[in-house]
Parts: C-alpha cells; structure tokens; sequence
C-alpha cells in the first residue's frame, strides 16, 4: 500500500483520520472544483473525491494510496457549497430551518503506482430547528461557517439548533472513517 496519503487541507478530516490507527501524510489536493454546479448526484460528488485524490498523484516522490473526498449538503436535490459571504450564509442556514437535508460526502482511494481506484458516497441526514434569524446570526458571528458546506460544522452547532440527525456523525464532520477503513481493507 505503501505511504498513506490525504488530500485534503481540511481541520476536520486531518482530526478524524487522526483517531484511526493509520499513519498518513496530508498534501492538499490542487484540484479547483466546479463551484456553480448546484444539481446533486452521487456520481458527481464521487467524482470530486477521486479527482482531488488524482491531482495528488504527480506530487508524491514514492508509491501511495491517496485519499480523496468531498462533503456536499443537499436540500431538496439542490447541492448547497460554501457561502461566499456571511449574508449567502445567513440565506442558507435560513432554508436549512425546519427542514431535513442530506450530508453526502464522497470518498475515493487512488494507487498512485498502478492507478488503481476505488470510490463511494456515504450520506447521512440533518434536520434543524425552526431557528430564528437571531441564532442564525449568533452562529455567523462567533462561528466561522464560510469554509464549511452548507455554512455550518455540525460538531460546533450549539443545543437548540439541530433537531435529530441519521446515519454517521462523521461523515457530517467530513470523512466517515470506518468507510474509509474498510475501502483500505479491501484495496
């Protein structure tokens, strides 16, 4: 398998894949993503994780396994990236009120050697409290949610804004390890 490698610059993946046993490197992937893209699909956000996965390939010195992935929020099958400003942010934090969405985060492994590859999507759902406009701006101000999809990190959400959430907490957070682990195992 040879050296472990994540591409990616996110906080919040570096901290999950921390708590596995794997040793890994992280070089961020160069890959820019296509940001106007706003109509969901699994094969698109897998497509993302493998590609930010490939653009590491010609960056490594010696054979790895590279780690790809990307996390989208999906409200009624339209894709809601990273706000652009906090009012983009306070608009979608306002859609996201009282309804359930999903969190799909893709995943892709790629042998730099043989180029082998190996993807998947995992999701989960969110669904928010009826939040006023006052702890949507609370949230902005003492949260940074402009590097985050959907605008917000759920693990940094006070009580009394999410109402119940299915399927893995860490693929909200950005990368469901166990998954992760066992696309490795099976690589």
């Amino acid at each position: 398998m040879g050296k472990i490698i994540l591409a990616s610059s996110s906080p919040r993946r570096r901290d999950l894949l921390k708590k596995t046993k794997l040793n890994f490197e992280i070089i961020p992937s160069p890959y820019i993503e296509d940001h106007t893209r706003t109509d969901f699909s699994y094969e698109f956000v897998e497509e993302l994780a493998l590609n930010k996965a490939l653009a590491v390939v010609p960056l490594v010195k010696e054979p790895s396994t590279i780690i790809g992935a990307d996390t989208v929020v999906v409200l009624e099958g339209t894709i809601l990236g990273k706000p652009i400003d906090k009012k983009h942010a306070f608009q979608m934090l306002k859609n996201l009120s009282g309804k359930t969405h999903l969190v799909v985060t893709g995943i892709a492994i790629v042998d730099s050697l043989t180029k082998k590859q190996k993807k998947v999507a995992v999701t989960s759902s969110v669904k928010f409290e009826n939040l006023t406009d006052e702890q949507i701006n609370k949230y902005i101000e003492e949260f940074n949610p402009l590097d985050k999809a959907g605008s917000y990190g759920i693990q940094e959400l006070p009580d009394g804004y999410i109402n119940s959430y299915t399927g893995s907490l860490e693929n909200i957070i950005g990368l469901d390890t166990k998954v992760l682990c066992e696309l490795l195992e099976n690589f």
